[in-house]
């Protein structure tokens, strides 16, 4: 619980306890002069602070909250019947009240019954409202640290399997000295300094989200020799620089083409990535052929599908986009997202 809250929950009782002083005041004014009143209002504060505090910090959370009820009624009757009678007893012994007139004695055992009934009733209604009130912020932080545990995995599901077989490849290219070779560390370079600094930051700009898509393109080609089918119609703009989306959106999409698509492993795969921007609108597109069969071999690069990627546009895009994927003609999948950007 943040400082803030503590604060709040600690202004309660002082507001509280004001508004007690006052009770106190108003119906012992009658029995007592000035002196004996100033001195019996800091002894009741004083004696039912304790009694308060019983009850917030110890019958709540050991009886209420753990559903023993009649323990609960019954300890809290037993602190009422206590405190009333020990107020009972030592205000007349301590203080000089004047009972002289009829009713008045009546009038002050009403008022012990009544302040110390508002005093076990509120010390049981805020610290039943305070509890319930944590359970369901701790509910809510839960769900924000499982969502945001979700992202980053998303964010940082580079698998190392592949970077290594990337290195290894271009270790075996590195013996001929190639333009090949250079490339491949280039797009290395730009990949690694996507998952370190870029997946981390709350939102990067359509440029960078991009580049990685190519350099992880690139790579991919380089493990079957530019003999891929992949073609990006990216073009460099000045307004990807300028638009930010979340990381990892665009680039996950990819890497569920590349993994479901056969890439690599039958002549007739392919995958086709293209986007365009239309006023406050973003449009990305991913169409692919279908393998086959399901793929023996990992991509090195694991997704968490369609389901993460919801998730994350909920959160950032809540009624803001249209996602879909499906199957079309010819053997073929389409992955379509638009992106409102308005707000």
């Amino acid at each position: 619980m943040d400082s803030r809250w503590k604060f709040l929950l600690r202004l309660q009782h002082v507001f509280f306890f004001c508004i007690f002083i006052l009770i106190t005041y108003f119906t012992e004014n009658h029995f007592l002069d000035t002196p004996d009143l100033i001195w019996s209002i800091i002894l009741n504060v004083i004696f039912n602070i304790g009694v308060y505090y019983l009850v917030y910090y110890y019958l709540v959370p050991y009886f209420y909250l753990s559903n023993k009820y009649p323990e609960f009624i019954l300890y809290a009757l037993i602190c009422f019947l206590v405190s009333s009678l020990f107020r009972i007893l030592w205000e007349p012994a301590i203080f000089i009240m004047d009972f002289s007139r009829e009713g008045f004695y009546i009038g002050f055992l009403y008022n012990v019954y009544i302040a110390q009934g508002i005093i076990i009733l509120v010390a049981s209604f805020l610290g039943i409202t305070k509890d319930k009130f944590l359970i369901e912020q701790n509910v809510v932080d839960l769900g924000e640290q499982k969502e945001q545990l979700y992202l980053d995995l998303l964010k940082s599901k580079m698998n190392p399997h592949f970077l290594l077989n990337t290195l290894n490849n271009i270790y075996a290219t590195s013996f001929v000295s190639s333009v090949q070779t250079s490339d491949s560390i280039l797009q290395l370079s730009k990949l690694l300094q996507y998952i370190i600094y870029d997946s981390g930051r709350e939102k990067i700009s359509l440029a960078q989200e991009f580049s990685s898509i190519r350099s992880l393109g690139l790579l991919y080609q380089l493990k079957y020799d530019n003999q891929l089918n992949i073609s990006f119609d990216i073009h460099d703009d000045e307004t990807l620089d300028i638009i930010e989306i979340p990381p990892s959106i665009f680039l996950t999409l990819f890497e569920n083409a590349l993994k479901h698509s056969g890439i690599g492993m039958e002549v007739d795969s392919f995958i086709e990535v293209s986007y365009a921007i239309q006023e406050r609108d973003i449009f990305f597109e991913i169409i692919n052929s279908i393998h086959k069969k399901r793929p023996a071999e990992d991509t090195g690069y694991n997704g968490l599908g369609n389901e993460a990627i919801n998730q994350i546009l909920e959160k950032y895009y809540f009624g803001k986009y249209v996602f879909s994927s499906e199957v079309i003609e010819n053997n073929t999948y389409k992955t379509t997202l638009k992106i409102n950007l308005n707000g």
